[in-house]
């Protein structure tokens, strides 16, 4: 009994640690990529909320399939720890965590705050660090590194988007 709700536990910090994360990046990635592209702040708003409906719910999908596949296969084969699993909660963390952490980086955009881009920033990494931190202290890992880690991994997409929104404005369109 103790194993699967260990078990549960762990897959609802995966996906909410996974898709807090994920709407962090992808959102900012929208942000740097039209701040890299020099594109009008009201097109930044449009697109991240188009980021943050659209791939919040084809991430909860993706993870209702994900789950839905895991229990169907695990209980074909004879094992059945997954009963308590259940595929709509993991959707539902999934697009809650994704949404509220993806909501961030366009605060500044929404509120129309001076120096919209550099808060943006600002406000990702310590987002990034804090889901790292929170990731490394259920795991008793270092919370540090594990706050790095995710800042690093994070900001490194950052920067890939912004490149990209100035390489093909200024080089391609």
């Amino acid at each position: 009994m103790r194993e699967k709700l260990l078990h549960e536990k762990a897959s609802y910090l995966r996906d909410a640690v996974f898709s807090a994360s994920d709407g962090i990046v992808t959102t900012f990635a929208v942000v740097a990529g039209s701040a890299g592209a020099s594109l009008d702040p009201s097109i930044v708003v449009i697109l991240g909320f188009a980021n943050l409906f659209a791939d919040g719910f084809s991430m909860s999908a993706g993870t209702y399939l994900g789950v839905k596949s895991e229990i169907e296969y695990e209980k074909a084969e004879g094992d059945s720890h997954t009963e308590s699993a259940t595929p709509w909660r993991q959707a539902l963390i999934t697009f809650i965590s994704f949404d509220i952490a993806g909501f961030f980086p366009l605060i500044p955009y929404v509120f129309n705050i001076e120096n919209k881009f550099a808060l943006s920033i600002f406000v990702v990494g310590f987002l990034l660090f804090v889901v790292g931190t929170l990731r490394g202290r259920y795991t008793k890992k270092g919370v540090i590194r594990s706050g790095l880690e995710t800042l690093f991994v994070g900001g490194f997409a950052a920067i890939v988007a912004y490149l990209s929104g100035f390489v093909i404005r200024n080089y391609i369109v």
